[in-house]
């Protein structure tokens, strides 16, 4: 799927659920831990923000790592405005449908522009699972979307090994009643609700 899908217009929609999902975080819930043990819901809203930073530096040709994992210096009521702000600046980097193929230096090596995409759409949904869990909120997307994110990651993210230098948790078996959406996270490595 990754060879050919332009992955743009589903990172447009993980992007506008997350949105959707950081909006109604309440201020009383930015130290409620997440199912992401590396953070709670503080710095996941801020790895949030840096994950479209990343995508936007990407796409220009920069290097990812220039971006930290979290952007910290966020007040505690715009996570909202400062992802919406990220994904503006991001956007028309990769407007041109040449950017797709064109070689890009993601985190986890050198890949075609839709490859870093791929990664990143995955992230969308994985942390806004996190996110949703986290607040008490509807924890799935778009059956469909999920579901495609979820054919790519099982193809790019392989199941064994994990750790070091796949940095993702084991495969969690999902629950009989789980969407896709969770058993994405699943496959991440996060535990089922």
């Amino acid at each position: 799927m990754t060879h050919t899908t332009d992955p743009r217009p589903l990172y447009r929609e993980a992007l506008t659920w997350t949105t959707g999902l950081i909006d109604n975080v309440r201020e009383d819930q930015l130290t409620a831990s997440t199912p992401c043990a590396d953070f709670d819901v503080r710095t996941l809203l801020g790895h949030l923000v840096a994950t479209v930073e990343r995508a936007r530096v990407i796409g220009e040709g920069g290097d990812p790592r220039s971006i930290p994992i979290v952007v910290a210096d966020i007040r505690d009521d715009g996570y909202a405005d400062a992802y919406r702000s990220a994904a503006d600046r991001m956007w028309p980097v990769w407007a041109d449908d040449h950017s797709l193929d064109a070689t890009v230096t993601a985190p986890w090596g050198t890949v075609p522009g839709r490859a870093a995409i791929w990664g990143y759409i995955n992230e969308t949904l994985v942390h806004g699972w996190d996110l949703a869990v986290a607040t008490g909120q509807p924890s799935e997307t778009r059956p469909e979307l999920a579901e495609a994110v979820l054919g790519v990651a099982r193809q790019a993210i392989p199941a064994e090994p994990r750790g070091g230098p796949v940095p993702f948790a084991d495969v969690v078996d999902p629950l009989p009643t789980a969407g896709p959406t969770e058993r994405l996270a699943n496959w991440s490595g996060r535990k089922s609700i």
